[in-house]
């Protein structure tokens, strides 16, 4: 796999068929048509096998297609639809041994929902997980513990931690969803209320008017990964600045005598990143992260995150310190901070995503449609860069451009890159030598059924 990614990166072979590469989620409950919000290829994907995604959409539905190679005029293979929610899916996650889904929603709700194929779409809904007091944004399945716990993170600015295993003794009667009864709902065995500060309630009554003072708005969580396969540990980012922070939630044996309430003590961070890399250089406003990325392979011991100021951060792991962020300005000149000219990324539905190789990094963008690549696995070019006074971030980065809107979910499998626009599409990216050639000597003709890489 690196190997075959090495031979073909020169050339930036990445192109996309405007036929067998594009799919469209129509709208369940009779609509036109329905927008991806989210999207994730299965662990086996990402291994060299069925390339499974599923979409997740604006309509609360999600849709599990396979994203197979086939020439333009082969049919799409069936696809598997069910509807968890009936509110926005902003994340969706696949177990680490690909037999469940969990997605977050706008419903203020997190469901794990069942793949067996014998399973009606009806009845897939195996968990409701209620918590948060509002979105749901993000979702870390527990590596360590395949299937049975995770954690979620929501723009209340909390982070709740689930096990599934002991969802009977901690169940909710009661809960409703859009007015039906929602018996059975699972609570979190641990929450940590504002998890990045700032987990303030309106103040007393200040003088006769009785006024309350507002609270300070909720410093959202905006992603939660864990640093590697075999790590208890989970690191978390917030949407006011570029501090991310480590939690050990390692959860005690479960007990014969079942607990109703989460744990009274939230746990405390492990440790914080000492410096916020999106305010030095002379930056004087925070900028939040958006997406987070642990490292593997070549990058191995790496976290990159995509702050709201267009740059992608590095940080060394386990410490969290950041390795950006200490060049002098320009920024572009950074050898850890990963930006392009064009590159937007000042919304937080705008994500990245490492490819399993570990060396490519892509990223979407808030405007224009474009997905823009880096070889972070490769330090040596961008040392070089720097050392002859070039742009580093701009030799390093190959755009994408093949969509329109804002480009915001993307995830990589083991030779594709799938990228989700508000244009509805969602769109599949496959390195071919061949076809990036005939597109390049005949761009006029080509681009009537291509879209290809460009470099700068």
């Amino acid at each position: 796999m690196a190997r075959y990614w090495q031979a073909t990166w020169d050339v930036s072979a990445f192109v996309s068929s405007h036929k067998a590469d594009v799919f469209k989620c129509h709208a369940t409950n009779g609509g036109y048509m329905d927008s991806p919000y989210t999207c994730a290829y299965s662990h086996g994907a990402k291994r060299g096998g069925t390339p499974l995604l599923a979409l997740a959409t604006e309509q609360g539905a999600v849709h599990v297609v396979n994203t197979t190679k086939r020439r333009d005029w082969d049919y799409e293979p069936q696809r598997t639809i069910f509807s968890p929610h009936q509110n926005g899916v902003f994340a969706v996650r696949w177990s680490p041994s690909d037999t469940l889904l969990a997605t977050a929603s706008g419903d203020q709700s997190a469901r794990i929902s069942s793949l067996d194929a014998s399973v009606s779409s009806e009845n897939r809904t195996l968990h409701v997980l209620r918590g948060h007091g509002s979105t749901v944004k993000c979702i870390a399945w527990d590596p360590l513990k395949d299937g049975s716990v995770l954690a979620t993170g929501g723009r209340d600015g909390g982070i709740c931690v689930w096990d599934l295993r002991a969802g009977e003794g901690r169940s909710r009667r009661g809960s409703v969803l859009d007015g039906a009864p929602e018996p059975g709902a699972i609570a979190p065995i641990i929450v940590i209320p504002g998890a990045h500060g700032l987990d303030e309630k309106p103040t007393k009554p200040n003088g006769r008017k009785g006024k309350l003072t507002p609270a300070a708005p909720q410093r959202s969580i905006t992603s939660l990964v864990y640093s590697d396969d075999s790590s208890p540990y989970l690191v978390s980012s917030g949407s006011y600045d570029g501090i991310l922070r480590k939690w050990d939630l390692r959860m005690p044996t479960v007990s014969k005598k079942k607990s109703t309430k989460a744990s009274k003590a939230p746990p405390k961070p492990v440790c914080s990143s000492g410096i916020d890399p999106t305010t030095v250089q002379g930056t004087r406003r925070a900028r939040g992260i958006t997406s987070l990325a642990p490292g593997h392979g070549p990058t191995a011991g790496l976290l990159f995150a995509l702050g709201n100021d267009s740059r992608i951060h590095t940080y060394s792991l386990p410490s969290l310190e950041p390795l950006s962020g200490y060049a002098t300005p320009p920024a572009t000149e950074d050898p850890w901070a990963y930006s392009h000219v064009n590159m937007q990324t000042n919304s937080f539905y705008v994500h990245l995503a490492l490819s399993p190789c570990g060396r490519w990094l892509a990223n979407g963008n808030a405007t224009d449609g474009r997905i823009y690549l880096f070889d972070v696995g490769s330090t040596a070019s961008v040392g070089r860069a720097v050392e002859f006074g070039y742009d580093a971030q701009n030799m390093q980065a190959v755009e994408l451009r093949g969509q329109a809107g804002e480009t915001g979910a993307l995830d990589w499998a083991h030779d594709m890159l799938a990228t989700c626009a508000d244009d509805t599409t969602v769109r599949i990216w496959r390195p071919d030598i061949d076809v990036y050639n005939r597109c390049m000597a005949d761009s006029e003709r080509m681009g009537w059924d291509w879209s290809w890489a460009t470099k700068p």
